[in-house]
């Protein structure tokens, strides 16, 4: 597992795993945590609770999300339980005993914390979510549990690279629309009407706009990276039938 020096404190731990670790096979190989994959479900659930235990937690105490590319996010309160079915792509939690996570194969995975407040968060961006504003629900989510915007860190988790990143002519429109200055995230791939598109970088620039206490990323290419990242795209390449999901998470503790 990838961790961020200086993200973690006042008994707060997290983890951005690799797919290494875990007891899946084949096209699964090792640590994947997707429910949503065609992968025999008893791997998934052991590889689920190796993750819990490696953050110091027993099994079954693992929140995820049916991911949508939304910009929705989930509250774990007390009430919540592990295995409802909750179609979101974020989850901000106050409860400890209790890990949140994200799942991903090119998307960014992005935790964040308010260690003073002990409020912690977890989101999952595509590029439409990205766009459409699920960091920026995610700290919304934990100011109304009472945090200051400049009391969170964010840190964005291994996702697919600028230079892997090739997208259609349909780009980089809703991003201009948006803000022409984001312009700056793409450029002209080799292919004709198509771009390169800097997932971390908008939104590194987007968790800047918030007035966090500080904002971090990690440089992984997950589509280039095969030893250690699952990638839909690298799948898609290949025509796989399916691709594992690597897990980013976060804990209060127990």
């Amino acid at each position: 597992m990838f961790q961020i020096d200086a993200f973690d404190d006042n008994g707060i731990a997290h983890a951005f795993f690799s797919r290494r670790g875990g007891v899946s096979r084949g096209l699964y190989t090792s640590l994947n945590c997707g429910r949503g994959s065609g992968d025999d479900q008893r791997a998934v659930e052991a590889n689920r609770a190796r993750a819990a235990a490696a953050l110091d937690m027993p099994p079954g105490t693992l929140f995820t999300n049916h991911q949508i590319h939304s910009n929705k996010v989930v509250v774990i309160d007390d009430t919540a339980e592990p295995d409802a079915k909750r179609e979101a792509d974020a989850l901000v939690t106050a409860r400890p005993g209790v890990v949140i996570g994200v799942l991903s194969a090119d998307c960014a995975p992005v935790l964040f914390t308010a260690p003073g407040e002990r409020v912690i968060g977890a989101a999952h961006a595509g590029w439409r979510g990205a766009l459409d504003g699920v960091c920026d629900a995610t700290v919304d989510a934990m100011i109304d549990l009472g945090v200051r915007a400049d009391g969170i860190k964010a840190a964005i988790g291994p996702c697919i690279g600028m230079e892997s990143y090739e997208v259609g002519p349909e780009f980089p429109a809703p991003f201009l629309d948006q803000d022409r200055q984001n312009g700056r995230f793409f450029e002209q791939a080799e292919r004709e009407g198509h771009y390169l598109f800097d997932l971390s970088g908008y939104l590194v620039h987007r968790l800047s706009r918030l007035g966090l206490g500080e904002v971090l990323r990690m440089g992984a290419d997950t589509c280039r990276d095969e030893a250690n990242f699952f990638s839909y795209r690298r799948s898609c390449h290949r025509r796989e039938p399916d691709y594992g999901r690597q897990l980013a998470a976060i804990t209060l503790g127990a």
